[in-house]
């Protein structure tokens, strides 16, 4: 088999049309998996038990389910009971409230390792507890979080594809289909490099945050 240059050219149109709906999955998906992930982290120090433990069983079964499924329910099942969504609109919520379980846990890690006399001068201080959160523990804690986050942000570019079997079609997903009208392989190598070109400079980021931060 050669290279062949034109049917690159030919793909071209429905690759971008692919990255539109990669790039809008991941960044959309992101703010919801880092903002519903703070939500479930707080939630699970809560000193209420119906608050606490809903909230820890709820996030276990989505960590341990796989997000195929849950796309699958979500774009399947749960119209039938309420509002149907979008193939793109199903795909972001599914990975944002996937991987909200996993930064949730990353939060809580960085929570934890705020020292405890953070909390005892916040508490001396007679700090309300919602400021002592703002000010004080918030912002050390999510200094030790960024560099993990971000792995995750890379985590979700690399499953953004299986979005695809909803019918959003992401790069993957229009390479597939264009590779499967034209018996060719050229769609699929281009769309492999792209996500190279995507994840490796951000993982590049990460690493340059981190050092920043550890400074």
């Amino acid at each position: 088999m050669s290279w062949d240059w034109q049917v690159v050219d030919d793909f071209m149109p429905q690759f971008w049309d692919g990255v539109l709906v990669t790039l809008q999955a991941l960044a959309i998906g992101t703010l919801i998996a880092f903002a519903l992930g703070l939500v479930w982290a707080m939630a699970q120090r809560s000193t209420l038990m119906w608050v606490r433990w809903p909230v820890i069983a709820v996030t276990e079964f989505i960590r341990n389910t796989p997000l195929l499924v849950q796309l699958f329910f979500l774009f399947y099942v749960v119209p039938n009971f309420g509002p149907s969504m979008s193939p793109l609109t199903t795909g972001i919520i599914g990975l944002g409230l996937h991987y909200s379980t996993y930064t949730a846990e990353v939060y809580r890690a960085g929570i934890d390792g705020v020292p405890v006399g953070q909390w005892e001068a916040a508490t001396a201080l007679n700090l309300p507890k919602g400021r002592t959160w703002r000010t004080v523990i918030l912002p050390q804690a999510i200094r030790r979080v960024v560099p993990p986050l971000g792995n995750y942000v890379v985590a979700m570019l690399k499953d953004s594809p299986m979005i695809a079997t909803i019918g959003a079609l992401d790069m993957l997903g229009e390479a597939q289909a264009f590779s499967n009208e034209t018996f060719t392989t050229e769609a699929i190598t281009v769309v492999g490099v792209a996500f190279i070109v995507i994840a490796y400079p951000a993982s590049l980021l990460i690493r340059a945050l981190e050092r920043r931060l550890v400074r």
